[in-house]
């Protein structure tokens, strides 16, 4: 990646881990959540452990290699500190910043073909669904169109995981379950008891599914005090899903 586009995507992720930092929908408090896109064929960008999405300025992220996160693939048992030094070990820059405990599942989400940016946020309703026992259903099934048109048909959930490389093995696991079966990969990976993953080509598509997320969360809580959710559908599902309309609109929104 020549130096002009490395220096607007770097800016392009400051901006959008502020924008979600500073959401009124309180998508990620104090050093809450981590955002990251890619930065060359093998590196990206992933935020620094302990710093802020609100406050995020350029030295808040870290470039890391990806093949040296790799190895931690392979690993079936790892200290905490085992992890740390492969983290550093990652760094483009030694002087840099310790990239976030994440940085793993980041690293092979950004490895997935189309998938450009990753934003991962702990917001409020969604939470609120995660950590009850109506979590699945938030998951598999769609209550209205936009929430399609934004989020996909349905989501990957992944049970509760130790943060760090076993939580990284349980995305991959879940996202490589959802692509046999559905022919696509997700828009949205929720994490039980812990948050939202959204996943995209651009800065814009995961800032828009983080959104509607959260909106839909708020209809699913609504729609539960009311004797509901009343869902869509499977078939209607699929039809919002391939009209020629919506793919227009998911072009426009760059979320295709």
């Amino acid at each position: 990646m020549k130096l002009p586009e490395r220096n607007r995507r770097l800016k392009q992720l400051v901006e959008l881990s502020r924008r979600i930092g500073t959401a009124p929908e309180s998508f990620a408090i104090l050093g809450e959540g981590n955002t990251s896109t890619r930065s060359g064929e093998d590196t990206f960008w992933v935020k620094a452990s302990g710093t802020s999405l609100s406050t995020a300025e350029k030295d808040s992220f870290t470039e890391c290699r990806r093949p040296t996160l790799d190895s931690l693939w392979e690993s079936s048992v790892l200290s905490d500190s085992q992890v740390d030094e492969k983290l550093l070990e990652s760094r483009v820059k030694p002087k840099d910043r310790k990239p976030s405990t994440e940085a793993l599942f980041h690293s092979y989400l950004l490895s997935l073909p189309g998938i450009e940016w990753v934003a991962h946020t702990h917001p409020i309703a969604v939470n609120g669904i995660l950590c009850s026992p109506r979590a699945a259903d938030f998951a598999k099934f769609r209550m209205f169109p936009d929430e399609i048109v934004c989020g996909g048909e349905q989501s990957v959930l992944v049970p509760y995981t130790d943060p760090g490389v076993p939580l990284a093995k349980a995305i991959r696991a879940g996202v490589e379950i959802f692509e046999k079966d559905q022919g696509r990969l997700p828009r949205i990976i929720l994490l039980q008891n812990h948050g939202l993953i959204a996943i995209g080509p651009s800065a814009g598509a995961v800032e828009a599914t983080t959104k509607m997320a959260e909106k839909s969360a708020k209809i699913f809580l609504e729609a539960s005090s009311l004797g509901g959710p009343v869902f869509l559908p499977e078939a209607q599902v699929r039809r919002i899903s391939g009209r020629p309309d919506e793919l227009y609109r998911q072009k426009v929104l760059k979320l295709e």
